[in-house]
């Protein structure tokens, strides 16, 4: 059967083998090529129809080759130039995304009397809402597998600036069979659906009021209000996981008397506390209490949060008496001297990045600060005037020599002429400062660079992978010195001593490593974090190790005698990043929960530095705090968030 796409049609049904709608003589063929069979979806603005691409059945040996025509009536919208505009944007939209395997590839497009038209792969399989009909609530593991697919393709549409607008469970569709060109271990068998509804966010005025789009019950806020933000697909995403939970209608969830979602009281069966606590966060009202990004809900979903009580784990048990008489010397800094100022103030902001500041690093003079961005540049500033001095931006056919993904790591050659960025795109590339030009691209090992760092006296680098790789390089020659023993999961933090013969490296595996690193070979583990270890700072004398994990706790390790360490939780969310003041006696934490906070620290008796016993101060971004550091003279504070923005902290008078 041939359906008929002209939508004045009285009679659309058609023998498979007609060329013309017999009844209104309309063509049954878009563009020469694509036969709709029948009508499978059909709204106030159009309808969409199951088709095959009769030039591809030739292709495969007679098979169907289906596809997915969707159709919009310009008299439902009365304004054709601003329908001919959205609909230019959904096919730049579309062929942008289309990349990613869990999202519909456009095969074609086109513009008739009759409506515009988009044709689209089909994924054979069935909505949400219909697998919820006909199998019953979704039991936790269901939900996890889902949030486990859908997040990331957030993140991925995110990253491209593009907000869905319309995330529901008719919109994500259940594969029958999955896909079978992953190269994960574990093939996806979601996909996100109609783009329709999709808003392009420009780097400039990203909060203007737009067209209210979405679906009731299903739409934030302010989404509704016409302010549709990143975090509104998040809401959305929330709301579609707690009714296929429990079966109910986001209206039924949502308690207008006492203004809060009651949903966990229509669960069929008891879910994990990690969970709900997840679901809750992506549900909040408030933006500024939800969560900024879906790679941080992706993090919370896949770590849960372990409250521990300070000094409860010995370190005796952690680290053995002989690994720790084992640490080779190190080189030793002057005397601390803690000079910690009252109070920091924000004396500047720096904006220009289009997506979340991932890292940031300072020159060795204090003078220049370099910030990498999920948009995949990275900008020099002046710190002292705060100009813009040059952008690399990420790869494009005007700029080849970019990276091709998000910048994950930075740092400075010991002599300042250089830049070093690691990316997810797995490259390393060194930055002439002087010409602004790349001198050289260190292959790729296969995995994405997560952490660098170099050795202030001599000419060695370190990058660790997301693999748990860790590998040494020179950085006058570019040429690799040497591969260290790997971690289990992503290596998160790397310390390489002045020296240049001592490195620390922290993992998601919640393991820290002391390497020796010219005999390539381990000289002690610490245990006792129980979630991923996220950050690591060293006291100047490096004497003390101070770790961060992403269940809000703050550890401290004594590198040389076997002491218990202290341990607090810092903040409400995972912490991010660390950063140490030199010589000034301030710890800065940065955190999920939008606040860098400052600590005071101070010698013990032992010489161990310790954190005081002051409340620290609470400096505030608007959204997660990616990445800290302070100047060399430790007197400036630079912080990177979700934001965008990058702000400069110093004391006051």
């Amino acid at each position: 059967m041939s359906h008929c796409l002209n939508p004045a049609c009285s009679n659309p049904h058609n023998p498979d083998d007609a060329q013309f709608c017999q009844n209104c003589g309309a063509s049954l063929r878009l563009g020469g090529r694509y036969r709709p069979l029948k009508v499978i979806g059909e709204g106030g603005f159009g309808k969409t129809f199951l088709a095959v691409d009769e030039a591809a059945v030739q292709q495969h040996d007679g098979r169907p080759a289906y596809c997915v025509i969707k159709q919009v009536f310009p008299a439902q919208w009365g304004d054709a130039e601003r329908l001919a505009r959205l609909f230019r944007a959904e096919v730049d939209c579309l062929k942008q995304l289309g990349k990613h395997p869990q999202i519909p590839r456009l095969l074609a497009h086109y513009k008739t009397p009759n409506g515009f038209y988009l044709v689209q792969e089909y994924i054979d399989g069935e909505n949400l809402e219909q697998r919820l009909n006909r199998t019953g609530t979704f039991s936790e593991h269901q939900i996890r597998h889902l949030l486990e697919e859908l997040l990331p393709i957030l993140e991925f549409i995110h990253r491209h600036r593009v907000i869905h607008r319309d995330i529901k469970p008719e919109n994500i569709i259940h594969r029958r069979s999955p896909l079978e060109t992953s190269s994960s271990s574990h093939a996806p068998t979601y996909t996100l659906v109609d783009f329709g509804a999709s808003k392009y966010l420009p780097e400039s005025r990203p909060h203007k009021t737009g067209t209210v789009i979405g679906s009731a019950g299903y739409a934030a806020p302010e989404q509704v209000m016409g302010k549709a933000t990143f975090a509104s697909d998040l809401y959305s995403l929330g709301v579609t996981c707690i009714h296929l939970l429990t079966g109910q209608h986001p209206f039924d969830l949502y308690s207008v008397s006492k203004d809060s979602w009651v949903w966990e009281q229509y669960l069929p069966e008891p879910i994990s506390p990690t969970l709900q606590r997840v679901l809750n966060k992506m549900l909040q009202r408030p933006l500024e209490q939800r969560y900024r990004s879906a790679a941080a809900a992706l993090q919370d979903l896949r770590f849960q949060a372990v409250p521990v009580l300070a000094n409860k784990i010995p370190v005796e048990a952690t680290v053995s008496q002989a690994e720790v008489l084992a640490l080779p010397p190190v080189h030793r800094p002057p005397r601390w001297h803690p000079q910690t100022p009252s109070r920091w103030t924000c004396r500047g902001t720096l904006m220009g990045h289009a997506g979340g500041i991932t890292t940031l690093a300072v020159s060795p003079d204090g003078g220049l600060l370099a910030s990498g961005s999920s948009d995949r540049s990275i900008k020099l500033w002046d710190l002292a005037s705060g100009e813009l001095l040059h952008t690399f931006a990420g790869q494009s056919l005007r700029f080849l020599a970019g990276h091709r993904d998000r910048i994950t790591a930075l740092c400075f050659s010991p002599d300042g002429q250089m830049v070093i960025s690691g990316s997810e795109d797995g490259s390393l590339k060194f930055w002439d400062l002087c010409g602004y030009q790349l001198l050289t691209t260190l292959p790729s090992q296969g995995w994405g660079i997560s952490a660098l760092s170099t050795s202030t006296t001599v000419p060695t680098l370190a990058s660790g992978d997301i693999d748990g790789r860790i590998d040494l390089w020179n950085l006058t020659t570019g040429d690799p010195i040497g591969v260290l023993g790997k971690h289990r999961a992503r290596v998160s933090a790397l310390l390489l001593s002045p020296d240049g013969k001592t490195l620390i490296s922290a993992s998601h595996d919640q393991t820290i490593r002391l390497w020796d690193v010219v005999s390539n070979q381990s000289i002690s583990t610490l245990r006792g974090h129980k979630a991923p270890i996220s950050a690591l700072v060293v006291t100047p004398d490096w004497r003390t190790l101070i770790s961060a994990s992403l269940d809000r706790e703050l550890r401290w390790w004594d590198l040389q005698r076997r002491e218990k360490g202290q341990t607090i939780i810092a903040h409400q969310d995972a912490i991010y990043c660390l950063a140490i003041a030199p010589n000034v006696g301030l710890l800065a934490t940065g955190s999920e929960d939008s606040r860098v906070k400052l600590w005071p620290l101070r010698p013990n008796e032992a010489g161990t530095i310790v954190l005081d016993q002051a409340r620290p101060q609470v400096l505030m971004h608007s959204w997660a705090v990616n990445a800290l550091t302070f100047t060399p003279d430790g007197q400036t504070l630079v912080s990177g968030g979700e934001d965008e923005t990058i702000r400069i902290w110093q004391p006051g008078a």
